[in-house]
């Protein structure tokens, strides 16, 4: 990646990217990214439920953890976390607590959204800090990528939630 500081869309993406590895062991096609505010990319995650057995183990929350290690704190004050599907409360909330300036996600989740759809724990103003929020950036392919996941689930007999 250039030296230049990613733009929304090209973080987007090494997202996309990354959530078509996620479903390669059979996890949710799901990637984000932590771009710091210098433009450095500090971390390239993706759903790792099923690969690790652990329930905690979303792309946002993978990404936010290889970030904190990666400056050495917890705080990613001017970062941006970029991700392929609208986060879960869990998800925002890590997003919240690890101070991010901006999320930026594509599709919009309508099972477990906590930017707007079901809750909005990102702009919830009972909270200390409140990211900005820039929704559908490569929604298209975000859902796309999300869709074609599912049916092949539903072809083979599989089911799994979307998280």
């Amino acid at each position: 990646m250039p030296d230049d500081m990613p733009d929304d869309v090209a973080a987007m993406h090494l997202a996309l990217a990354e959530a078509a590895l996620a479903a390669q062991t059979g996890d949710v096609p799901i990637g984000a990214v932590v771009v710091a505010a210098d433009g450095t990319v500090l971390a390239l995650a993706h759903n790792e439920r099923e690969a690790t057995n652990d329930p905690t183990a979303h792309a946002e929350v993978v990404a936010l953890r290889a970030a904190a290690r990666a400056l050495g704190s917890w705080r990613l004050d001017g970062a941006t976390l970029v991700v392929t599907l609208e986060p879960c409360t869990m998800c925002a909330g890590a997003a919240v607590l690890s101070r991010v300036e901006r999320v930026v996600f594509g599709a919009w989740n309508e099972e477990m959204g906590a930017a707007g759809t079901l809750w909005d724990v990102l702009r919830d103003r009972r909270l200390n800090h409140r990211p900005e929020v820039v929704s559908g950036v490569l929604a298209e392919e975000s859902e796309a990528l999300l869709s074609d996941f599912f049916a092949a689930r539903r072809d083979s007999g599989a089911h799994e939630e979307v998280g």
